[in-house]
């Protein structure tokens, strides 16, 4: 039988090994890709190391989610269509395709009404099934392959992720009007993603906030209208002269204890603070706040099918200024990982085969 080099994680904590390993044969309705690329994303971090930190010294570890080991990571991933299963039903054999990679169940009531993204059983390409850190995946279904053709394939790679995810966070953030102002916490590869796509969406004024110089300039050539370092000592004082008052929409792309609570501080009342960043700890708000300044906070959770596809149109319409993206080959997939732990990376790193 061929075989295929892959990158997987056999103990959680540990680095990314190198196996040879069967090439998948589909069945059923899988389809069998060929990946080209697949992007590295903070997740997976969360993901080599095993756990989420969940505040006051606890921990969610993966395992207890459901994560066996070994696995591949990678769940942005664009390749080329293979084969198909015999259920399959037409695919388009050769064809590039960027995967949607958050898969559920397929048969409960979230599944059907197409928010697999919030299936209690997910599948997720990556996360729970091995993904794209591999010379082939398998694809449970051919719906899940979106044609991003017309896109240079290192740009539209992310979208799988990081794009999607910050498009379905901005859509729980809005409106937000033309004298309002939108916050985006953090300049990593979401961060700047979302100011694009932001602007894509119509958001007239958004400011960035991080604590790293390089990243808050990336925000500006990304379309940021102002940015903020949380460093200094008047970021809360700026901000609201910024923003006239405070923001309508803070979307918080780290989600750690310091990011959340300057965020939910900031909002006007009425506003909205949307997490989709994972870094970790605890949030403590007084509860007669909420209903007092009649804010919301909300969690969203990356984006389902038909988010993607419309995200890619407005790329493919031009409207979605892509976000720095640089490429490495596939094999530099643990030391890419270490960079990123680091904060060197700005924008995204995406591996190629």
């Amino acid at each position: 039988m061929a075989t295929m080099r892959s990158y997987r994680i056999t103990e959680f904590g540990g680095s990314v090994s190198e196996v040879i390993q069967d090439i998948p044969e589909p069945t059923g309705t899988e389809v069998l890709v060929k990946v080209t690329h697949a992007g590295v994303c903070h997740s997976d971090l969360h993901i080599a190391d095993g756990y989420y930190d969940i505040g006051g010294g606890a921990r969610l570890t993966l395992g207890d989610r459901g994560i066996n080991l070994p696995h591949t990571m990678g769940h942005e991933v664009l390749g080329t269509v293979v084969k198909a299963g015999p259920d399959a039903g037409p695919v388009p054999v050769g064809a590039a395709r960027l995967i949607h990679p958050w898969i559920g169940c397929m048969e409960c009531s979230e599944c059907q009404r197409g928010r697999e993204n919030h299936c209690a059983k997910p599948q997720s390409i990556g996360v729970f099934r091995d993904g794209g850190y591999a010379e082939y995946t398998l694809v449970p279904h051919p719906r899940f392959l979106v044609d991003a053709e017309g896109i240079d394939p290192a740009v539209a790679t992310p979208y799988a992720c990081s794009g999607v995810t910050v498009y379905s966070a901005l859509k729980k953030a809005l409106p937000v009007g033309d004298d309002e102002w939108l916050v985006i916490m953090g300049c990593g590869g979401l961060g700047l993603g979302a100011v694009t796509i932001a602007k894509a969406m119509g958001v007239k004024n958004v400011v960035s906030c991080d604590i790293d110089d390089a990243k808050l300039a990336a925000a500006e050539q990304s379309g940021a209208s102002a940015t903020v370092n949380l460093k200094s000592g008047d970021a809360a004082d700026r901000l609201r002269e910024i923003t006239g008052g405070g923001p309508r929409a803070v979307v918080d792309t780290v989600g750690a204890e310091a990011t959340s609570s300057f965020g939910i501080a900031s909002l006007v009342k009425g506003g909205r603070y949307v997490i989709v960043g994972l870094f970790g700890g605890e949030l403590r708000v007084p509860l007669p706040s909420l209903p007092l300044r009649a804010v919301s906070i909300l969690g969203s959770y990356t984006g389902n099918l038909a988010e993607l596809k419309e995200l890619i149109q407005l790329v493919k319409d031009g409207k979605v200024k892509p976000i720095p993206v640089a490429t490495r080959p596939l094999a530099e997939v643990d030391a890419t990982l270490d960079d990123l732990r680091e904060g060197k990376i700005v924008g995204r790193v995406v591996l190629t085969n």
